[in-house]
């Protein structure tokens, strides 16, 4: 989304393109992984139905983290997610088949991206040369 003003924003991504990216990623045997900022205006039912479109897709990982305003041209925070709720989040997630989740206020998508890969590569952390 970029932003011109308050409330004047236009959308770069399209969600059924980046569905079909991690889709065509998986058909090719790659590991998927996406994120999503919460705190920015969301509904849960919405986080819900994201959740449940990414685990369709058999996304490996996702990352969930908390918006942060990057500049005074971009939406504000519209609220602050709690740990507790950060928690039911990776919990469903988790139900829901994800590999793994990370999800919590500093998670960004390299969050222990080492990690995470090594489940699926078998490369330990520290272990590349």
């Amino acid at each position: 989304m970029v932003c011109e003003g308050e409330g004047e924003c236009k959308l770069e991504a399209r969600y059924d393109r980046s569905l079909e990216v991690l889709r065509r990623a998986k058909a090719r045997g790659f590991v998927t992984k996406t994120g999503l900022m919460l705190g920015i205006g969301e509904k849960e039912e919405e986080i819900e139905q994201t959740l449940q479109d990414l685990a369709e897709e058999k996304t490996d990982i996702l990352t969930l983290g908390q918006y942060l305003r990057p500049t005074p041209k971009h939406l504000p925070i519209d609220r602050w997610v709690t740990p507790e709720e950060f928690a039911r989040w990776k919990e469903r997630a988790l139900e829901l088949g994800f590999g793994v989740c990370e999800s919590g206020p500093l998670v960004r998508s390299s969050y222990h991206a080492d990690e995470q890969s090594a489940k699926y590569t078998g490369v330990e952390v520290g272990a590349r040369g």
